[in-house]
C-alpha cells in the first residue's frame, strides 16, 4: 500500500526591508542611546557645565549679585597680580600639593604591596585601610584635631614620652598647621588608591616574578624590574587624580584650620570660596578660580605630555 505525502508549501522569501525600514533602525538606536544618557547629561549641564561657564563669563565682570554684572574688562587679572593674598594661597596651595601627591602615593603603594598576599586576615586590613576614605570629613578633622592638641593630644604626649621637651603646637603654630594637616590628609586618601594599586598588582602575572626568581633576583630587583613598570598605567592615573584633588582641596583645610593660624594654611580654593561666598566679589573669585583651572589644567597636560614621551621610549 503506497501512502502518499504531502510537502509543505514553499516558504515564500521574505522582502528586504524597504528604505523607510532602514532608516527607523538608526533613529531608534539613537533614541534608546539618548534615553539612557539624557538624565545624566542634564544634571552635568545644570549643575556643572552652565556654572563653569558662567565663572569663565563673570572672570571678566564685576558682580555682587545684587546688581546686573558690569563688564570690566582684564581688571580681575590685574588685581590678581598685585594681590599679596592671591600670592600666599598659591604658594600654600603649592607647599600642600609637593607634600600631599608624594607621601599618599608611597604610602598607597606601601601598602598596596604589604597587602597583596593570600594570608589569613588580608581582606580586614584592606577594608580597615579604606575605612577612613568614606568616613566623614568632619569627623575625620575633628579627631585629628584632637590628637593635634598642642596641650592634651596623644600626639604630644608621645613625642614628651620620647624625650622631646617641646613639641610642635601642630594646627596652633603657623609653621606645623599646613605639614598637620598634609598628614591627615594622606591618611584618609591613602586607602583608595592603594585600591587602585592593588587592582594593578594582581593584573602582573606571576611567571614574570618566577622567571626572575629563577634567574636569581632578589626581591628589591623584581619590584624594580618588574612591579614598578607594570605599574606605570596606575602610577600616571594615580598621580593625575591626586594632582587635581591637592589643587583644589577645601574641605579639609576650612573644617581644621579655617585658612590659619593667619594665613599659613589659606589655599587657593578656600580664597575662592571667601571672595565669592563670604565677601560678594563673584567677579574677582572667578578670576582667581579661572587661574586656579588654567594651573592645573596645564600640570595635566605636562604630565600627559610627559607620560607619552615615556611610553614612546
Amino acid at each position: 500500500m503506497i501512502h502518499a505525502t504531502t510537502r509543505p508549501p514553499p516558504v515564500a522569501p521574505h522582502d528586504p526591508p524597504g528604505p523607510a525600514a532602514a532608516r527607523r533602525r538608526p533613529w531608534r538606536g539613537t533614541v534608546v542611546g539618548w534615553s539612557f544618557i539624557l538624565p545624566n547629561f542634564i544634571g552635568f549641564a545644570v549643575f556643572t557645565l552652565v556654572p563653569v561657564l558662567a565663572a569663565f563669563a563673570l572672570a571678566f565682570m564685576d558682580w555682587d549679585s545684587y546688581g546686573a554684572p558690569e563688564w570690566v574688562g582684564l581688571s580681575n587679572f590685574r588685581r590678581l597680580l598685585g594681590d599679596q593674598t592671591v600670592r600666599v594661597a598659591l604658594l600654600n596651595t603649592l607647599y600642600y600639593a609637593a607634600g600631599h601627591i608624594p607621601l599618599t602615593l608611597v604610602a598607597a603603594l606601601a601598602m598596596a604591596l604589604a597587602l597583596n598576599s593570600k594570608v589569613r586576615g588580608t581582606r580586614f586590613f584592606r577594608t580597615v585601610a579604606f575605612l577612613p576614605y568614606i568616613t566623614s570629613l568632619v569627623a575625620v578633622a575633628v579627631v585629628w584635631n584632637m590628637l593635634f592638641s598642642p596641650d592634651a593630644g596623644p600626639v604630644n604626649q608621645l613625642l614628651q614620652a620620647l624625650g622631646v621637651a617641646e613639641p610642635p603646637r601642630w594646627v596652633a603654630s603657623t609653621t606645623w598647621a599646613m605639614p598637620a594637616v598634609i598628614a591627615t590628609s594622606v591618611w584618609r586618601d591613602m586607602g583608595y588608591y592603594m585600591v587602585l594599586y592593588l587592582a594593578g598588582l594582581q593584573t602582573i602575572p606571576v611567571e614574570y616574578h618566577e622567571a626572575a626568581k629563577v634567574d636569581g633576583a632578589n626581591a628589591w630587583h623584581r619590584f624594580w624590574s618588574i612591579t614598578l613598570p607594570c605599574l606605570r598605567p596606575t602610577t600616571f592615573f594615580v598621580l593625575v587624580m591626586l594632582t587635581i584633588q591637592s589643587f583644589k582641596v577645601l574641605d579639609l583645610i576650612v573644617v581644621m584650620t579655617k585658612g590659619g593660624p593667619g594665613r599659613s594654611t589659606l589655599v587657593l580654593s578656600q580664597l575662592v570660596y571667601r571672595e565669592g561666598i563670604v565677601e560678594g566679589h563673584f567677579g574677582y573669585s572667578s578670576a582667581i578660580a579661572l587661574v586656579l583651572f588654567a594651573i592645573v589644567l596645564t600640570v595635566t597636560v605636562v604630565q600627559f605630555r610627559f607620560n607619552e614621551r615615556r611610553r614612546v621610549r
